[in-house]
């Protein structure tokens, strides 16, 4: 028995075609690939094959499936050129994807720190002892204009990282203003022709109208320092010069004018020998004036925003008892004459020679109109005999007075625009609880140092190209 076992089965071996017949013929029969087959649905490329995969092979021994991935012919190489640079770009583009992502990380941990602080107060211990939300958001848009154009002391574009850096910033912190609404009366109209009055929403006046006017002066100043990217003009750095004179990157000789002032960090601008162009003197003169006008804008939506805000009881604490106190004989007796009173002239016999002196007398000034203002409440206040006496002993001499104080303090400070804020003012900003007044008054003020920067360099370069062109021979008769 076991001997015909045994030769039935050295016959089915033998009459049995082998893996490799059967597959051969399959091929030639139906000339469909190996693949189609429900037993080889996996198969591997030449170049997913490894020599791992053939030592396998060889030690369990031969198997239909790899005899057939098995290559034949001599081995090819594991990449070749194009899945290689295919997979160099895939890992490029997964480097570019996890930076992005990473800087995407920095930032909103960045602004999760801003609005941290903001909610806090300033203060990181959270006890509560902090700033409030208004002065909170002040200094915050303070802080990212010295941060952003801090360092900016030339006519050129601003570098991409900081112009996105301040758009993104300013963006959040103006959203704010997106939920400060007022409420005003309006009707709704019904499919059966009813009609009904309701109350809707919209931002408040002062944002609804100041807010789209300074992001408007906001795009301005940025499109006129994107406008410098190709100048006649450069800069040196003062530290750096000499009394010789100077090659540019491009091999032009360039003369540079040293300027004899305090502010010795700031770069000295440096023109052509023969000076600039006219057309390029115009093109500066132009945006000059574009920016001064700028300038005047965000001053006097700064002012304005400053004179909506309350008056501190700290600074009404702090005030002398009386205006000639606060102004001192001189400037008293003049405001008091009956003649015609003239700003212009006072300012004019004032000895002023300092910015300091010009603050001064501005806060003695704005501090005496302030007292006077006060008395000429508290005699309105008064009966009515009372009134009509102190009128005729006075005249209303403390509003009289408290007008022409409010005139020399408008003359002194267009006289020096370049001022800086005032004791009531800097109170104001300290003290102040409204949030959206806060955000009007530290976005225009920023953009109103900004203005006066880019009217101060212009004025720079127009100087030196001034100073280095010969004068107009005189004529002989």
């Amino acid at each position: 028995m076991d001997n015909l076992l045994n030769s039935d089965e050295s016959y089915d071996l033998e009459s049995r075609p082998s893996s490799e017949e059967r597959i051969d013929r399959s091929i030639i029969n139906t000339g469909c690939s190996t693949r189609s087959g429900d037993l080889y649905t996996y198969s591997r490329t030449n170049s997913e094959t490894s020599a791992f995969s053939e030592t396998t092979e060889e030690n369990n021994g031969s198997s239909p499936f790899w005899s057939v991935a098995k290559p034949k012919t001599k081995s090819q190489p594991v990449l070749t050129k194009m899945a290689m640079k295919q997979r160099t770009n895939e890992a490029a583009e997964k480097l570019d994807s996890q930076d992005e992502i990473d800087l995407v990380e920095l930032e909103l941990e960045m602004m999760k720190e801003r609005f941290s602080k903001l909610l806090l107060g300033e203060d990181m211990s959270g006890s509560g002892k902090g700033v409030c939300p208004a002065v909170a958001i002040s200094n915050a848009i303070t802080n990212l204009y010295a941060t952003v154009f801090g360092q900016c002391y030339r006519l050129e574009p601003l570098s991409q990282e900081k112009k996105s850096m301040w758009s993104r910033e300013m963006d959040c912190l103006l959203s704010v203003c997106d939920y400060i609404v007022e409420f005003i009366p309006s009707s709704q109209n019904f499919k059966d022709g009813t009609t009904l009055e309701v109350m809707s929403s919209r931002p408040r006046s002062d944002i609804y109208i100041n807010l789209p006017a300074l992001q408007k002066l906001d795009n301005m100043l940025l499109e006129v320092l994107d406008s410098f990217e190709k100048t006649e003009f450069w800069y040196a750095d003062e530290r750096n010069l000499s009394s010789n004179a100077y090659t540019s990157a491009t091999g032009s000789f360039r003369r540079v004018i040293q300027r004899k002032e305090e502010k010795w960090w700031l770069p000295v601008p440096c023109v052509p020998p023969s000076g600039l162009f006219e057309k390029s003197k115009k093109q500066l003169q132009h945006k000059r004036e574009c920016a001064n006008q700028i300038l005047k804008a965000a001053m006097a939506i700064n002012s304005s925003i400053l004179a909506e805000m309350e008056v501190p009881e700290t600074y009404l604490a702090s005030l002398p008892k009386s205006g000639r106190a606060s102004l001192g004989d001189t400037i008293y007796k003049y405001m008091c004459t009956p003649e015609r009173f003239s700003p212009d002239y006072l300012l004019d016999c004032l000895t002023i020679t300092s910015e300091h002196e010009a603050l001064e007398i501005a806060d003695r000034v704005e501090a005496s109109m302030y007292v006077w203002r006060r008395k000429a409440c508290l005699n309105h206040s008064k009966s009515s005999w009372d009134v009509v006496k102190d009128f005729m002993a006075d005249g209303d001499k403390n509003a009289t007075l408290a007008n022409r104080a409010e005139s020399l303090l408008l003359c002194l400070k267009q006289r020096y625009p370049e001022l800086s804020q005032t004791t009531l003012d800097t109170s104001k900003i300290q003290f102040n609880k409204d949030v959206g007044q806060a955000i009007l008054e530290s976005y225009s003020r920023v953009l109103e140092s900004l203005a006066f920067n880019i009217v101060a360099w212009i004025d720079d370069v127009l100087y030196v190209d001034n100073s280095i062109k010969p004068p107009n021979p005189v004529k002989k008769a």
